[in-house]
């Protein structure tokens, strides 16, 4: 990333390492997968398809990632858990949570025809992940019997809600009928109602799925003489077995015993309370805005590996714009996205209470969803090439105390957008001239702006005339309009219509935010005289216009100032220190004050 004058917004980043010698587990979970597999039609209690594609996915991940080396799931949940020693990305919770999110989202859509081929992805599906620190082997041991424990309490209680449905009771009186039940009722239920033996039902229902890494001798290929060339390989493999947790089960595989250790004894029950203490849950400071940034994985080799046009790409572009719009539309606290490149930013409002402000779910949904979109519309856009392999994303969430740290955050990615861009530019275009990369990056080195744009035009390229969205990035929020109709929606007559915009312009001056003051702030319908008054300070050229009681960004001359000397209450003036200055800027119906 760029240096700038900006670049003091990266304090606010906090470091989540999940420290040695902790053991990471990323647990993943669909994201409203009651209503998915209503919408596509799920059999019910269980779909074996479905569950094949979860298994998939998780194979998946297990062959991307080697350090993750177990892995259990059910239902839509997946539990990864990582070796001792391992080292992915710094062991930072986010990046591990989101990457693995992220990518098992993006094989989950990728695979879905393989899976379901008559039936067509109706929305894009997604999940929530979160890390589990389990702080020694015991505690491990304790987290995979607590969700084999789920996994068979909520299928018997399933198997045996969906019999009674189908025999002609309504969900809730099924519901009413099995509140209290115990596990022997619930099997007494089943054999003698509907001479089910649940403990013949398909394991994979029962006992869930786990994926184990064995050494195989592979042939890798054959020499000219014809012999064959073998290597050891890890090979990802399939289980059910009625105890994970226990002791005859793990210490059976040397894989588990290297990578993780030994169970010592076997445990038969676990307090789910317990294990909850071990998430690794961060919870974003209250009153702070919420920033979560993704980023591509690896989008160099994806974008050399799809041929997109260098330095920009527009429909690529395009595609992270329409993602990026999806994701503000799904979740209405974001207020403001900014993205270039590979790249986006999410702005949620001040006041957010989304998940309870838990910043593994808000990066999770956010990434996955984003990924997933990503995925169902590449073919609106890149309409010629083949998705060869599954992109994905990592994200983080920092919080920002005030709007002017909030806007200096989204001024310090716009200038990298513009050095980046710039320097790309150049470069692309000395490497159109015949240079090689490496002579192409010994010539730019140590240019400013004023080289660059005498290089670029000896091109034939007024830089300042390129496309905005590559110069400047794409901002996204509700036009002005269209937040009046949602405040007016809840009203009798109100208009519900709904639409997000996306401009590519200058979001470091405050003319930008002057002209949009509602993308930060609700405003009210308070009315103002025809002459606006405000108060400044005598040492201030500029002043901030608020609603009363929020701090709303709205400069009039040079910037804005924090200063908290004045307030309005009831149409009277608490003037501390001072001066009465007439405002030459009359913008009805707000009031005017200094934040």
């Amino acid at each position: 990333m760029a240096n700038s004058k900006y670049e003091y917004v990266k304090s606010y980043e906090v470091d989540d390492e999940v420290f040695l010698p902790n053991f990471i587990v990323v647990q993943i979970n669909g994201r409203g997968f009651k209503r998915f597999s209503q919408v596509h039609e799920f059999e019910k209690p269980n779909d074996e398809v479905a569950l094949n594609l979860m298994n998939s996915c998780a194979i998946c991940v297990s062959e991307e990632f080697p350090d993750v080396v177990f892995l259990y799931g059910f239902s839509d949940e997946y539990s990864f858990v990582f070796k001792k020693t391992s080292k992915f990305y710094q062991r930072r919770a986010s990046k591990v949570e989101s990457i693995i999110v992220s990518f098992f989202t993006s094989v989950y859509v990728m695979k879905w025809r393989e899976f379901f081929p008559h039936k067509e992805l109706r929305y894009s599906p997604s999940f929530h992940a979160r890390v589990i620190s389990c702080a020694s082997i015991e505690v491990l041991q304790s987290y995979l019997l607590w969700r084999q424990t789920n996994c068979h309490t909520h299928n018997l209680h399933k198997t045996c809600l969906w019999e009674l449905i189908k025999c002609g009771k309504t969900e809730s009186e099924a519901l009413e009928l099995l509140r209290g039940t115990t596990k022997e009722e619930k099997n007494d239920l089943l054999f003698g109602n509907f001479e089910i033996n649940y403990q013949k039902l398909n394991p994979m229902f029962r006992q869930g799925s786990c994926i184990l890494k064995t050494e195989v001798i592979d042939i890798v290929k054959h020499r000219e003489n014809g012999s064959p060339v073998r290597r050891l390989r890890k090979k990802s493999s399939i289980v059910h077995s009625k105890n994970i947790a226990g002791k005859c089960f793990w210490n059976n595989h040397t894989g588990l015993l290297k990578e993780l250790g030994s169970f010592t004894n076997d445990i038969g029950k676990v307090e789910p309370d317990y294990v909850r203490s071990f998430q690794f849950k961060k919870i974003l400071m209250p009153s702070t805005w919420i920033v979560i940034r993704i980023d591509g994985c690896h989008f160099h080799r994806f974008s050399d590996v799809h041929e997109f046009v260098k330095p920009n790409d527009k429909q690529a572009l395009n595609l992270m714009n329409a993602c990026a719009m999806a994701v503000v539309k799904e979740f209405p606290d974001i207020v403001f996205s900014y993205g270039v490149s590979d790249e986006y930013s999410f702005v949620l409002k001040k006041d957010s209470h989304f998940y309870q402000r838990q910043a593994s779910e808000i990066v999770s949904a956010i990434v996955s969803l984003f990924t997933s979109i990503y995925i169902t519309k590449w073919k609106d856009f890149i309409h010629k090439k083949e998705l060869k392999y599954p992109p994905y994303f990592d994200g983080r969430a920092v919080c920002y105390p005030s709007v002017e740290i909030l806007r200096d955050y989204l001024a310090w990615r716009q200038v990298d957008c513009h050095i980046n861009n710039q320097y790309n530019t150049c470069f692309w275009e000395l490497v159109k001239s015949g240079k090689s990369k490496s002579e192409a990056q010994n010539f730019l080195k140590g240019t400013q702006t004023g080289d660059k744009e005498k290089l670029l035009k000896q091109f034939g390229i007024d830089y300042h005339k390129l496309p905005a969205m590559f110069r400047q990035g794409s901002s996204i929020f509700w036009d002005k309009e269209d937040i009046t109709m949602m405040q007016e929606k809840e009203k009798p007559g109100g208009n519900s219509l709904k639409r997000v915009i996306v401009e590519h312009c200058n979001i470091i001056e405050p003319s930008f935010w002057a002209a949009h003051p509602t993308i930060l702030y609700r405003i009210s319908s308070a009315k103002v005289e025809t002459t606006c008054w405000s108060f400044v300070p005598t040492s201030m050229t500029s002043f901030v216009s608020v609603e009363p009681s929020l701090d709303l960004p709205y400069s009039c001359r040079a910037g804005s100032c924090s200063s908290r000397d004045c307030k309005v209450v009831e149409g009277s003036v608490d003037q501390k220190r001072s001066s009465l200055v007439k405002c030459d800027l009359y913008i009805s119906p707000w009031l005017l004050v200094l934040a």
